[in-house]
């Protein structure tokens, strides 16, 4: 929300780097429904990993687009999710400035989603998940969040703290954490026992 896919490049161009194909995904909230976004998506992925495993990244709402996507590919679902800094409920941030008309125009019917409980609680969590979470976000008692940890928009505890998946918490703010050096070396972490795991795996030929 009020990003563009370029917010997402030093994270691509360093994946490229370690030797994994990466693609860019971009969509834009105030012309776009979740159900364009996600189909478009899956067009991607179908195009760009074929019959080969993948993982997805999301930063922000793009989990939450991730979340409404996953229970249709079932023909070919993710190896992995990696989520950064996602609004795992509907958050106080979203219900505060959902009231104001540029916060409506700018993000659309992905914006109000945010807000809502019932849509939140229903998305699915894809297997095999992990969730970076920002806690740089200032703690006093006169602030938003009070003295809760927060990465500057949302509480640890709405971006999953305290859930079932696996979690990680870096010293990063919202927007900048797709930048952190903790996420990075934890995802190629993951990546490398990804792709022993799958080629351990039998293949039909």
């Amino acid at each position: 929300m009020g990003r563009t896919p370029f917010s997402m490049l030093p994270l691509h161009y360093r994946l490229k780097q370690a030797g994994h194909t990466s693609r860019l995904f971009g969509y834009l909230p105030a012309i776009d429904s979740l159900e364009q976004v996600s189909d478009r998506l899956i067009t991607i992925i179908e195009q760009t990993a074929r019959n080969r495993p993948y993982v997805l990244i999301g930063h922000s709402l793009g989990s939450v687009i991730i979340r409404a996507t996953v229970p249709k590919l079932t023909q070919h679902p993710p190896q992995t999710c990696f989520f950064l800094a996602p609004p795992m409920v509907a958050c106080q941030a979203a219900r505060f400035f959902s009231r104001f008309w540029p916060y409506q125009f700018i993000n659309g019917e992905m914006g109000q989603l945010l807000t809502q409980d019932q849509f939140m609680s229903d998305l699915t969590l894809p297997a095999n998940t992990k969730i970076y979470i920002g806690t740089g976000g200032p703690q006093a008692d006169w602030l938003p969040f009070g003295n809760q940890p927060n990465d500057g928009i949302l509480a640890a505890r709405e971006a999953g703290l305290g859930s079932q998946a696996q979690v990680m918490t870096v010293p990063a703010m919202h927007t900048f954490i797709m930048n952190s050096d903790a996420i990075f070396e934890d995802i190629i972490k993951t990546l490398s026992a990804v792709k022993r795991l799958s080629a351990a795996e039998p293949h039909e030929h």
